[in-house]
């Protein structure tokens, strides 16, 4: 049986957000080159999914699935990263990393829901919601710089900018893996 630590799972959770907001203006360079009607298929076969998952509530909210679904999801995004920066830039590579972040949208709500259930306290709910929206504020913080000082050194293709900040996504990507795995602690039943 495993246990939560809030103290690191806050930390995580920080990290988790300083990635995302990291993140959040490159899709759009990802994705340029899929036809919108994708968006649309994506859309459908998500929300089927997050359906089938919520349908499965009575099994998986606990803190032994909410681990491994939470180290699912984060392996999945360091696996699709890798494949970005190994490959060329296609749509082959669009599609797989839009699949690969469909995957982890689909366990969006149930994280969310987890989290709270098994945090249970405002206080630490508080500073929750608090360490992801700092998180979040400086990752698109750093996000602005980190385009700005590339364009200053010459770096000016949208892909080329997307490419090189996944270098910095991947080392924070390890980061949240590593707090993932110190969150959680066996303990006798």
């Amino acid at each position: 049986m495993l246990t939560l630590i809030p103290s690191w799972f806050i930390r995580y959770k920080f990290f988790n957000s300083l990635f995302l907001g990291l993140s959040v203006g490159a899709i759009f360079t990802l994705y340029a080159p899929l036809e919108p009607s994708i968006y649309s298929l994506g859309g459908v076969l998500l929300a089927v999914a997050m359906l089938i998952v919520a349908r499965l509530y009575h099994t998986i909210l606990n803190t032994q699935w909410f681990f491994r679904i939470s180290l699912f999801v984060e392996s999945v995004l360091l696996l699709v990263m890798l494949y970005f920066m190994m490959h060329p830039y296609t749509y082959q590579t669009a599609l797989i990393l839009y699949i690969g972040y469909q995957v982890t949208f689909i366990f969006g709500s149930y994280l969310v829901r987890a989290e709270t259930l098994l945090l249970k306290t405002d206080t630490l709910l508080t500073k929750l919601d608090t360490a992801k929206q700092l998180g979040y504020l400086l990752g698109m913080g750093i996000s602005y710089l980190f385009y700005k000082i590339i364009t200053h050194y010459g770096i000016v293709s949208n892909q080329d900018q997307v490419y090189f900040l996944h270098f910095l996504l991947v080392g924070i990507e390890f980061m949240v893996i590593v707090l993932i795995l110190k969150s959680f602690r066996k303990v006798q039943s």
